[in-house]
């Protein structure tokens, strides 16, 4: 006698094309009706993104003010947003305390803008129903 598989009833069958919805790591899918890129999906990343798209840059305390949040979570949402390349940081110092600088790049304003398309489509497909 065969076993069920787990977390399925033993006379549900897989659903069709139902592959994971999820991206790698900091990449968007190419396309699908629920592509979208998770890596700036997040709150936070999201809120770092639009931030600098709007000002050409911005230091590390005054993003860690607007987005409310504390040195540790700010710098590893920061960090991944830079390895994605959808960031830039350039350290620096004004006398002898150091800064930090964002700015977006030409490769995370375009993420972005895909996000942001994605996201209005969904919004739009949601209320014609």
């Amino acid at each position: 006698m065969a076993k069920p598989q787990r977390g399925r009833h033993a006379d549900q069958q897989p659903k069709e094309n139902a592959g994971p919805l999820r991206p790698v790591r900091g990449r968007a899918p190419a396309e699908g009706p629920l592509a979208f890129d998770r890596l700036i999906h997040e709150r936070l990343r999201l809120g770092i993104l639009s931030a600098l798209a709007v000002n050409e840059s911005m230091s590390f305390n005054d993003l860690k003010k607007l987005m409310q949040t504390t040195d540790g979570n700010l710098s590893v949402h920061a960090r991944k947003l830079e390895e994605a390349n959808y960031i830039a940081c350039t350290k620096s110092f004004e006398g002898r305390v150091p800064k930090t600088e964002y700015a977006i790049t030409p490769s995370g304003r375009r993420a972005l803008e895909r996000y942001l398309d994605h996201m209005e489509a969904l919004i739009r497909a949601t209320r014609e129903r």
